[in-house]
């Protein structure tokens, strides 16, 4: 069994991390890890200069890296190896980046938090973990931690 587990470094997505170390252990599932970066590249000149964008693209791939040592940390601490992980840039919607690399790694299910960290997600056509939920070719198991502990 094949378990993708998207990371942003927010509480959903670390308890999504230890659903899914649960799985790995009572199902021998390999676990792969992924941080998507969106692209701001699209863009035009006049509603962020090029050095903006720059640096704004340096922030989210330092975050994303970031959200990656940490999945490592938590599946370490549980026990449990990775199989897979990497950082995902896309200039696609961050839901297409995780349907795109199911589909291309085969995926057996989507383990993600309800939600992350990317507050424009709701602008461009509802919440990631919504997105995947419809689109998804596999099953997803989508993470909730009550108010009063997330």
């Amino acid at each position: 069994m094949k378990i993708l587990v998207p990371v942003d470094g927010s509480a959903h997505s670390l308890k999504a991390l230890e659903i899914a170390a649960d799985f790995a252990k009572t199902r021998q599932a390999e676990i792969y890890v992924i941080s998507v970066t969106p692209s701001i590249g699209g863009m035009e000149d006049h509603e962020i200069s090029p050095h903006r964008r720059e640096r704004h693209e340096e922030i989210l791939q330092k975050r994303a890296d970031e959200a990656i040592e940490t999945a490592h940390e938590v599946l370490r601490t549980q026990q449990v190896s990775v199989k897979f992980s990497q950082t995902v840039s896309t200039t696609v919607s961050v839901a297409d980046a995780i349907i795109d690399f199911t589909e291309t790694e085969k995926i057996d299910l989507i383990i993600l938090g309800n939600r992350g960290l990317g507050a424009l997600s709701i602008l461009r056509g509802g919440s990631i973990a919504n997105q995947v939920v419809k689109y998804s070719p596999c099953s997803v198991y989508v993470v909730k931690i009550p108010a009063a502990q997330g």
